[in-house]
């Protein structure tokens, strides 16, 4: 028998990887029923069993035996493009979340992050609660270097969606306190940007949770436009007479795409309904929507840099992480994959813990 089997871990494990009890037991060359009957605890698997389960879903057989993983609120998460998510795909992107949540985890038993300081408004229209943001942040009307790191600075946990659910643009949860966010990196920047500033959105607009629907994401959506694009300034800033060359050399101004400036452009009034199709039709003629004019850099992660850099400096290698936390070091890879470049290397242990965790300050 295997010491301490978890069978919530069994089913983390097995929604991590998109698999259905059948395509588990089928891999495993088991049946149905006694997956059922492990997931359920009504059962528990012998080691080789236990074997042949880790190995078809690609997770140490320690990962197995570890203390209860608590889970994302699935009714307070946020889903782009829900109606076309399949349950696999939605089981993925909850599973690697919870993947993430235990590294934040070990992240802050560690190193002092920034406290949580999201404002959450409520029965507040978008654009209100976007200038109101602003404000508190002290942001003014300037236009945001860094969607991460500000995300980062006011206390978001921010992380990779994996590999497999790349067609998502991002996802977002409340953790009691704690606000998470999860993007698409391999998207272009001004895509991940415009993401980073929605899911925003969703945490300060809807931090109640409940289910997510067209029209809040339709409200997130106004919000993030708004948020990167202050009225004020596009009014100021932004070119008159709707020539798609001048757009495209304003976009740079805020850091987002020409179809979300030209968007912006039409709320605000600088656009007519019909100037606005009629860019619109332009834009795709040139293939604007497909390739971006003068792509920004993807934004990275400044805590997971900082992080990573100190317990390199430490000894501390990304072997000692993943098995920390009982996965491998591939699993590791897809939560952090694009939010920084620095590689946690080394083979040394993490020696004497510190008697203090270290702050990390973010500017």
């Amino acid at each position: 028998m295997t010491t301490n089997f978890n069978p919530q871990r069994l089913t983390v494990a097995r929604r991590r990887r998109g698999k259905t009890m059948s395509a588990l037991a089928e891999m495993a060359h088991l049946s149905t029923r006694i997956i059922t009957a492990y997931e359920r605890g009504e059962k528990e698997p012998g080691l080789l069993t236990m074997e042949r389960i880790a190995a078809a879903l690609e997770f140490p057989i320690e990962f197995f035996s570890g203390p209860g993983l608590e889970e994302p609120p699935t009714s307070g998460t946020s889903f782009r493009k829900q109606s076309r998510l399949t349950a696999a795909k939605r089981d993925q992107a909850l599973g690697s979340a919870t993947i993430a949540m235990g590294l934040s985890d070990w992240i802050d038993e560690r190193f002092g992050l920034p406290a949580p300081d999201i404002p959450r408004h409520e029965d507040v229209d978008p654009e209100t609660a976007a200038r109101s943001v602003r404000a508190e942040w002290g942001l003014g009307e300037r236009s945001i270097p860094n969607m991460i790191h500000l995300l980062e600075a006011h206390g978001v946990r921010v992380f990779s969606l994996s590999e497999e659910s790349r067609e998502m643009d991002a996802i977002s949860f409340w953790r009691g306190n704690l606000p998470y966010v999860f993007l698409n990196t391999i998207k272009s920047g001004e895509h991940s940007r415009m993401d980073a500033a929605h899911e925003l959105g969703h945490l300060v607009l809807h931090w109640r949770g409940g289910a997510h629907g067209r029209k809040l994401e339709h409200e997130a959506q106004q919000f993030a436009s708004a948020f990167l694009m202050p009225r004020s300034s596009v009014l100021a800033e932004a070119p008159r007479g709707g020539q798609l060359d001048q757009i495209v050399r304003a976009k740079k101004r805020w850091k987002v795409s020409v179809a979300a400036l030209v968007y912006r452009m039409n709320v605000v009034g600088l656009l007519s309904d019909w100037d606005y199709r009629t860019l619109f039709i332009k834009m795709n003629g040139d293939q604007m929507r497909v390739k971006e004019p003068y792509p920004i850099q993807a934004e990275t992660s400044q805590v997971l840099g900082k992080v990573f850099k100190m317990l390199r400096d430490e000894g501390v290698s990304k072997a000692d992480i993943a098995r920390d936390m009982r996965i491998y070091p591939e699993e590791l890879d897809r939560i952090i994959f694009g939010l920084t470049w620095t590689q946690v290397s080394g083979s040394g242990g993490a020696g004497e813990p510190q008697s203090e965790r270290p702050a990390l300050r973010l500017v």
